[in-house]
C-alpha cells in the first residue's frame, strides 16, 4: 500500500504533500523535514530506493523517489509494493503532469494545486493504484476541468437570474 506521496523543491519546501495515513500538520512537516535531508545528501547516480525507519511509519517501509529538474517526487510505500513499479508510477505521474500542463513546472504545482491533485486521484486513491495508462488520466481530468467550468457557468447564469428577478 503506498502510505504517502510527496513532492519537495530542491530547497526542502512541500509542493504536494498527500498522505494516506494519518499525521498532525507537524508531524507531516517533520516528516518532510526527514524526507528532504534524506533524498537531498544522495547523488544522482545512488540507488532511488531507501529503507525507511521503523519509528515514524512501521516495519518493512521503503521510501522510492526520483528527481526531475528542482522537484522530488517521493513515494512512500509498504513492503508489498513493487520499486520498479512505484518508480514507474511516479514516472506516469510527470508524464501525465506535463500532459496537463504542457511542459510542467513547479510553478504549476504552486498555482494549480486543485489541478495536481485531481490528477494523482485519478491515479492513486486511498493508497491504492487506480490507473496507469496517461490517455485515461488525461481524459478523466479534462473531462472533470470541463464539468467544472459548465457548473460554474451555470451558477453565474443562475446568479445573474437571481439578482434580474429581486431588481423587478
Amino acid at each position: 500500500m503506498i502510505r504517502a506521496i510527496i513532492v519537495i523543491n530542491n530547497h526542502g519546501k512541500p509542493r504536494l504533500l498527500k498522505f494516506y495515513t494519518y499525521f498532525s500538520e507537524d508531524r507531516q512537516q517533520q516528516i518532510v523535514r526527514e524526507l528532504y535531508s534524506l533524498v537531498s545528501k544522495r547523488s544522482d547516480r545512488a540507488c532511488n530506493f531507501l529503507e525507511v525507519g521503523e519509528e515514524i511509519w512501521g516495519k518493512d517501509t521503503k521510501l522510492i523517489y526520483r528527481h526531475y529538474a528542482t522537484l522530488y517526487f517521493i513515494a512512500i510505500v509498504d513492503s508489498a509494493e513493487s520499486e520498479l513499479g512505484m518508480l514507474d508510477l511516479i514516472q506516469v505521474f510527470v508524464e501525465t503532469l506535463d500532459r496537463c500542463f504542457e511542459n510542467v513546472c513547479e510553478l504549476d504545482l504552486i498555482f494549480h494545486p486543485d489541478i495536481v491533485l485531481n490528477i494523482l486521484d485519478e491515479i492513486v486513491q486511498g493508497g491504492l493504484v487506480l490507473e496507469t495508462q496517461i490517455n485515461a488520466i488525461v481524459e478523466a481530468v479534462r473531462a472533470a476541468r470541463a464539468l467544472e467550468k459548465t457548473e460554474n457557468t451555470l451558477i453565474s447564469n443562475l446568479t445573474d437570474l437571481v439578482s434580474a428577478v429581486r431588481k423587478q
